[in-house]
């Protein structure tokens, strides 16, 4: 077997979770229909007060719409075999992750079934941000004592009994404490957990590399498949952290768009809108797929990771990062970028980002001038939001589809094409359109603050034809206990 081949790797199975989208069906057509999901801020995840979009102070948020899956966030214990007294004090990430590794799997045909234990794997982009669990433990702690000393020092006469009083009942207001709250907090049971419930005893953990997480944990995962440490691995992203923190963060960097309007690639684009979910995928060698008669939704041909090296600062892109990472997929691909007919952008929305990855398209994609062909740009954060560590999984599951069904699906929100597209290759594709093409390329773009880089080159399966007609079966919908995230407010 060729290297080539020994790296060719096929998406036989997936999972999501996305704002409008309980499973990958419903991702899927909403993505087909152009289905806004953005939202305003729902009233359980933070205060009212802390939106104020004339205030520069960093407990305000100049900004409260984003994308979010409350109608979704539900999970059935007694499925994996958990007592549903643990889930109260547990992350939601790592039960919402667990669920969308099942449904992929169960969308792939359960291939665990067929396989040792110690030849599956699980690799998750996770960021380490301020999740519900964490903010929790410290406002027990330290938010606590501050709370009380505050209160003595404004209110000298108030007696000590009267002070414990005040540290017991905002610590009742934070819930239970239990063993199994405080073990979650290790980021690394986002992949454990994974693998304990449902027994898998290869290589299991997450990945951080910021907003190139999903497609990094993507790349792992091809590594592991093609040395065949792993016969099947579970990858993909995760993130559902609406802290106020990182609210806070991207306000104060004056990220966040004023107009609460995500519209990535448009003269007009001033901002992200933070998103969440979960996008897991369940990966096989080709050759073994092929061989079990999988339906495969695309083949991973090439990926690519590098790092933007030195430059004016860590959240400043620079293009010749962002170029090493696409010319490191496409040379293991050893297909042609010439011949590409989709780019799912990393799409920010952000003037510096969307600037900076237009020009590293060009650089490595060329121009019209060269003889190429026309090809399509999009991004699914016009729809969802930015989804931070899980926002490569979103890109990736949107060209996966895209691939197998033979549609160049739309972005949203283009009236004023950035000046980065005159004279490129791409056109922001606005309406589903057809694609015909026998020969589908697509490539997926992820890109992290501090300069790391994803690239992932996806081709159409050559037996599409035979599964493009069978049925989509949907994952089964996680059922049971709701998901609470309590805000830290």
């Amino acid at each position: 077997m060729t290297d080539l081949a020994a790296r060719a790797v096929a998406i036989v199975g997936i999972g999501c979770v996305f704002p409008g989208a309980p499973d990958a069906r419903t991702f899927w057509q909403n993505v087909q229909s152009g289905h806004d999901a953005i939202s305003e801020v729902p009233a359980a995840r933070w205060d009212p007060v802390y939106f104020d979009p004339a205030s520069t102070s960093p407990d305000r948020i100049a900004c409260n719409r984003g994308g979010f899956v409350d109608a979704f966030a539900t999970f059935d214990p007694t499925r994996f075999g958990i007592m549903p007294v643990a889930v109260d004090g547990a992350e939601p990430d790592q039960l919402l992750a667990l669920a969308t590794a099942a449904a992929a799997l169960d969308d792939a045909g359960s291939p665990q079934d067929r396989l040792a234990p110690e030849r599956i794997g699980v690799v998750i982009g996770r960021g380490g941000y301020l999740t519900p669990g964490v903010a929790r433990l410290a406002q027990r702690t330290t938010t606590a004592q501050q709370l009380v000393e505050t209160v003595r020092a404004l209110l000298p006469e108030i007696s000590d009994d009267r002070l414990e009083q005040v540290r017991s009942e905002f610590q009742a207001q934070l819930g239970p404490v239990r063993p199994e709250s405080s073990i979650g907090l290790v980021p690394n049971l986002t992949a454990s957990r994974i693998a304990n419930r449902l027994d898998f005893q290869g290589p299991a953990y997450t990945v951080d590399a910021a907003c190139a997480s999903s497609l990094v944990a993507v790349d792992q995962a091809v590594d592991l498949l093609a040395s065949g440490r792993c016969d099947l691995v579970v990858a993909g992203g995760v993130h559902h952290c609406h802290d106020l923190t990182i609210w806070s963060v991207f306000s104060q960097l004056n990220a966040l768009s004023q107009a609460g309007s995500i519209r990535p690639f448009d003269r007009r684009a001033d901002g992200i809108l933070i998103g969440e979910g979960t996008g897991l995928f369940a990966l096989k060698r080709l050759a073994d797929a092929e061989r079990d008669d999988d339906r495969v939704y695309a083949v991973i041909r090439g990926t690519g990771v590098a790092s933007d090296g030195r430059a004016t600062s860590l959240m400043s892109p620079r293009p010749a990062g962002q170029v090493l990472a696409l010319r490191q997929a496409w040379q293991r691909s050893g297909l042609d970028p010439a011949t590409v007919g989709l780019v799912e952008a990393h799409g920010t929305a952000t003037p510096a980002g969307d600037g900076a990855e237009l020009e590293s398209l060009r650089e490595v994609f060329g121009t019209p001038d060269d003889g190429r062909p026309t090809a399509g740009l999009g991004s699914v954060k016009s729809m969802i939001g930015h989804t931070m560590p899980a926002a490569g999984a979103a890109g990736l599951a949107k060209a996966a589809f895209a691939l197998h069904h033979g549609v160049l699906p739309p972005t949203l929100h283009v009236d004023e094409p950035h000046p980065g597209l005159a004279g490129g290759r791409f056109r922001l594709v606005t309406e589903a359109e057809p694609w015909d093409s026998p020969s589908r390329l697509a490539a997926v773009n992820a890109f992290g603050f501090g300069g790391i880089n994803g690239h992932v080159v996806l081709e159409a399966h050559g037996a599409n034809h035979r599964a493009a007609g069978a049925p989509h079966r949907a994952p089964a919908r996680a059922a049971g206990a709701t998901l609470d995230a309590p805000s830290s407010a």
